[in-house]
């Protein structure tokens, strides 16, 4: 665990818990965290990703909120753990300093996505539970095929 992400912070922090049923096969659910031309189907306006342990994980969400961190684990089609953090002098959730951890399990054609966010601390933590229940149901469209059209959160 890089860039500032301890066990002990991981511990006396928050989690967020997240589950969703997406119509789509857990291969195609994978490439959406793994392809920066899929993510920004659904997250952001431009992504830089390196889907291999220590590569980068860097998406823009809009032009002054930018996520960075770092890949820590990818399992093919069912498990991707990356670290997580913002950008910008004085972010109260620095690059790196908190664990996404994504699963996805096959169900009957279909994929059961289990999100956990560790190491938030309580500052931080409503509204990142605001960003994941914008971004995980932008997921399920985008993995299913539908057009979503631009994110309104990519204009601010």
């Amino acid at each position: 665990m890089k860039e500032g992400l301890s066990p002990m912070a991981i511990v006396d922090s928050e989690t967020i818990e997240r589950s969703i049923r997406i119509e789509a096969r857990p291969e195609t659910v994978f490439s959406f965290f793994t392809d920066p031309q899929k993510m920004v189907m659904w997250k952001g306006i431009l992504a830089s990703l390196d889907p291999q342990p220590g590569g980068l994980y860097r998406v823009e969400i809009s032009q002054r909120d930018i996520v960075r961190g770092e890949f820590i684990e990818l399992e093919p089609y069912s498990r991707i753990v990356f670290t997580w953090g913002w950008e910008g002098e004085g972010s109260p959730l620095p690059p790196g300093s908190s664990l996404v951890e994504i699963d996805l399990a096959e169900d009957h054609g279909a994929t059961l996505l289990r999100l956990r966010h560790l190491g938030l601390p309580q500052a931080v933590k409503a509204s990142h539970i605001e960003g994941w229940d914008h971004f995980l149901p932008r997921l399920a469209a985008a993995a299913e095929g539908r057009n979503l059209g631009p994110d309104p959160w990519s204009m601010t």
